[in-house]
């Protein structure tokens, strides 16, 4: 008598698998669910991935010079054959040229920057339009010398004291800059209190300065 072997071999074969060993059908099954928890990651990453995207640099780095210092973390950057472009220096927050300390921090950074030749790269907008930038002169970090010289504080946000911090402790360590003042106040507890500077307030600033 003649005896076929079964196409599923010593494993008995499953109905309705076409053929096909138990075995098989169940490593089917798993791989299922690995494709299926894949995706359901793969989607849940999604947000993740956007918001990184979100805090890269929006372009190529700008060559071009700094044309005007409007105050100490606000200046205008010229593009090599563009117009110039209003820019709010990222990472710092420096004086208001209303309040002490104000004149001074504007002219720390005209002296760093001003008609020189620097490389800006953007990263979105602050709230009043302003492009956000890191500024280089020289290859160094503008915000960073700034905050070190102690013309500036690191920007502060409602989880940390922002990226320069350790530069601003420093800074506040050895009494430079603003923080020499025993009541030096911080932009934003400035800006709370009396609003934003007014045109005409900043001589009254240079001349309680003085």
């Amino acid at each position: 008598m003649v005896v076929h072997e079964s196409r599923c071999g010593p494993t008995p074969c499953r109905p309705g698998g076409w053929g096909k060993p138990a075995w098989a059908l169940s490593l089917a099954r798993v791989n299922g669910h690995a494709i299926a928890i894949a995706l359901v990651l793969g989607t849940a990453a999604a947000p993740a991935q956007a918001g990184r995207a979100a805090s890269k640099p929006d372009a190529a780095p700008l060559q071009g010079t700094v044309s005007k210092v409007t105050d100490g973390d606000s200046l205008w950057f010229t593009p090599t054959g563009q117009p110039h472009i209003v820019v709010r220096l990222r990472d710092i927050d420096a004086p208001e040229i209303c309040q002490a300390w104000g004149p001074e921090a504007r002219q720390a950074l005209a002296d760093m920057v001003q008609g020189k030749p620097a490389v800006l790269q953007t990263r979105g907008r602050d709230v009043h339009g302003r492009v956000l930038g890191a500024l280089s002169v020289d290859e160094q970090d503008v915000s960073l010398r700034l905050v070190q010289d102690g013309h500036a504080w690191s920007t502060r946000s409602r989880w940390d004291q922002g990226p320069l911090v350790k530069q601003e402790r420093m800074a506040r360590a050895l009494r430079r800059g603003l923080h020499a003042q025993a009541d030096a106040v911080m932009p934003r507890d400035f800006r709370a209190a009396h609003g934003s500077c007014t045109p005409a307030a900043a001589p009254r600033a240079r001349r309680r300065a003085g």
